[in-house]
């Protein structure tokens, strides 16, 4: 087999570090799965003996690979890692999309994507320049969230916007017109919630682009951090679905 390298966004083949992030890579994304990579301290471990055992049910070639574990985490106690082929998802154009506008922390985007999955929005739209969805880093922080979701990538938001013309955008800003509260209230059809950067958040001219949204908070604090914020108005919009069945 191919040596493998210190992960790089140009491969196009990454790893789920973590026995659960790697258990949750080959239960729902199978046949993307290359290799699964132990260490030789694996054996302590009844959670990656599992692992070991499904991966070897499933066809999926086992190694021992204690040096290439430490380049892929540089954790010493990394027990698994699963290598998988990187993939754009396919999404469901009637369902909600959750569009994230130039995000640039890892910690933020895997945060972003578990939550996504625990309330039921499964298409997520990444707008580059953005932070690497496929980084290592991410998929931990996502838990392995991210094989359970429809991820596809966006060289710019006019690309998304050409391609899901029609839909209904709820771009959440600082300076928003509407209240959250008032904000799920408006929909109508299928729809997209729409967050910025950390830094910078969204353009201001995303304000004449549907529904500007605001998250109401005490004048204590400049802003939410973007994990935060995506998580109250996924929540918020998330009942909305239950109302809108063809939107979910």
């Amino acid at each position: 087999m191919a040596r493998l390298e210190a992960y790089d966004k140009s491969l196009d083949y990454s790893y789920a570090p973590g026995i659960f992030p790697a258990t949750e890579c080959l239960h729902n994304a199978k046949d993307r799965c290359l290799r699964l990579l132990l260490s030789s301290s694996s054996e302590k471990s009844a959670g990656a003996q599992a692992l070991r055992q499904a991966a070897e049910a499933s066809g999926v070639r086992v190694e021992i690979a204690d040096r290439a574990l430490e380049r892929i985490s540089r954790k010493e106690n990394c027990f698994a890692a699963m290598v998988y082929r990187k993939a754009e998802g396919v999404f469901d154009d009637a369902a909600p999309h959750v569009v994230l506008h130039h995000p640039s922390d890892s910690g933020n985007l895997g945060t972003i994507l578990r939550t996504a999955l625990g309330f039921g929005l499964r298409n997520i739209a990444v707008i580059r320049p953005a932070v690497d969805s496929d980084d290592p880093h991410v998929t931990r922080a996502s838990m392995g969230a991210a094989f359970s979701l429809n991820v596809r990538h966006f060289g710019s938001f006019e690309q998304y916007r050409e391609e899901f013309a029609d839909r209904q955008l709820f771009p959440f800003m600082l300076t928003g017109a509407v209240p959250l509260e008032e904000a799920v209230t408006k929909v109508t059809g299928p729809f997209s919630l729409v967050f910025g950067n950390e830094a910078s958040g969204l353009p201001d001219d995303f304000a004449q682009m549907g529904v500007s949204t605001l998250i109401p908070h005490s004048h204590q604090i400049d802003s939410l951090n973007l994990a935060i914020a995506a998580g109250i108005g996924m929540y918020a919009f998330s009942n909305v679905m239950k109302n809108h069945p063809n939107d979910g």
